[in-house]
């Protein structure tokens, strides 16, 4: 310790910047945790889970668990997945009720939602700005594409890839 003007200091402390991403992650899981949801991916990759059908009039609120058997080696219950939407869409997800469990267990890879709560409330728009316009793609430009992604054609990887090389392609060259 270092005698500094009478006052005792401890050693020096080095800190060094954190990633924003790291902060703002920490605070998002207990947010998301807060509210139920035990993977912020949820809500993140909403749209692209529900499709566009539901993306922008269906929000998923919270995550309900049932209250599991205390030993380690339990089979984890499905939860209840609570989301809001106005009356028609609430009608409309009714109908589609089984598909939408299915592509959300599909994302989270076992059976975690085994039913869904609709409260028939008004959506919230997302806070978020819309992807700036790109160009169309060339026909060259297109053949390209579709020649390297052929392996992958109608996997979720191959589709989620050719959005990805779309994207590269129209912002990287100017027609």
């Amino acid at each position: 310790m270092a005698n500094v003007g009478g006052r005792q200091r401890g050693p020096r402390r080095v800190t060094r910047a954190r990633p924003l991403g790291d902060l703002i992650g920490a605070s998002l899981e207990r947010a998301c945790l807060k509210r139920g949801f035990a993977a912020a991916d949820l809500v993140a990759d909403w749209p692209d889970i529900v499709g566009e059908r539901y993306a922008g009039r269906v929000q998923p609120i919270r995550l309900d668990w049932p209250r599991g058997a205390d030993t380690p080696d339990a089979e984890p219950k499905p939860a209840t997945l609570v989301v809001q939407t106005d009356g028609a869409t609430a009608l409309l997800l009714t109908h589609d009720m089984p598909q939408v469990i299915e592509r959300i267990n599909g994302f989270f890879g076992w059976a975690a939602i085994g039913r869904i709560r609709i409260l028939q409330r008004p959506v919230t728009p997302p806070r978020s700005h819309a992807p700036p316009k790109l160009r169309a793609l060339t026909e060259a430009e297109e053949g390209r594409l579709a020649d390297r992604l052929e392996p992958l054609k109608g996997s979720r990887l191959g589709d989620a890839l050719e959005k990805l090389g779309r994207a590269v392609i129209a912002r990287s060259s100017q027609g």
